[in-house]
């Protein structure tokens, strides 16, 4: 079937979304919760684009395209309603994400520096007692990306989301964290987390509170999926 993105024509498979239709177009949407190696979660609304014959915006990440559809990533609708969500993200932040994080580049693509919404912040809290990984909870942004890399990539099932609003985040194990967890240090959640609030410990250069420089490499682990 054919679908428009931003005036460029596109062939796409029946089942496409129209995120997979704008990246084969060439248009940038900005996306959160979303890793190709998971299944479309939809819960960031930071993919939101304009479909001709939509009352509003709607996800790219999970709307299925459908023949002869037109799709516009820059409406101005759209892309204010993005803008707000990313600021609402690092409204609860107690500091800016680190630049190298996907939360930092989005923001920056977006022109969105800061907040118009001050107000209170995640109370810092860290977990160090995995012998590999570290746990930032303050910079944690519910997308889900880790719990789904854990249960939808390698199958264990250590984490869960917990809470609601703006109290949700991340749990491992019962009370007891990532060390008596189920999990396998395998570093799916940390590969795939867009804020570093999971991160390998080496590369905290020694702890958290010196950590490391704004621009260090993260050591991706680009996991398998079979």
């Amino acid at each position: 079937m054919q679908v428009t993105v931003d005036g460029v024509a596109v062939e796409v498979s029946d089942g496409a979304t129209v995120l997979e239709a704008a990246r084969q177009a060439g248009s940038w949407v900005p996306t959160l919760c979303f890793d190709d190696r998971q299944a479309p979660f939809g819960a960031c609304r930071a993919c939101m684009v304009a479909v001709d014959g939509a009352a509003k915006p709607v996800p790219a990440c999970t709307t299925v395209c459908r023949d002869g559809m037109t799709v516009d990533t820059n409406d101005p609708t759209a892309r204010r309603v993005v803008s707000a969500v990313v600021e609402l993200v690092m409204s609860e932040l107690p500091s800016p994400p680190a630049p190298h994080t996907e939360l930092a580049q989005v923001a920056t693509r977006l022109g969105v520096s800061g907040s118009r919404w001050p107000g209170v912040t995640h109370q810092v809290e860290h977990d160090l007692r995995h012998p590999y990984l570290a746990f930032e909870h303050e910079l944690c942004i519910s997308c889900g990306r880790c719990v789904r890399a854990c249960d939808e990539v390698q199958g264990t099932f250590a984490l869960t989301a917990v809470g609601r609003g703006f109290g949700a985040n991340v749990a491992a194990g019962i009370g007891s964290g990532f060390l008596d967890s189920a999990c396998v240090s395998c570093g799916a959640c940390a590969d795939t987390c867009p804020t570093d609030a999971i991160t390998e410990r080496l590369l905290l250069d020694g702890g958290i509170n010196g950590g490391p420089p704004p621009d260090a490499p993260r050591l991706r682990k680009r996991l398998s999926t079979t």
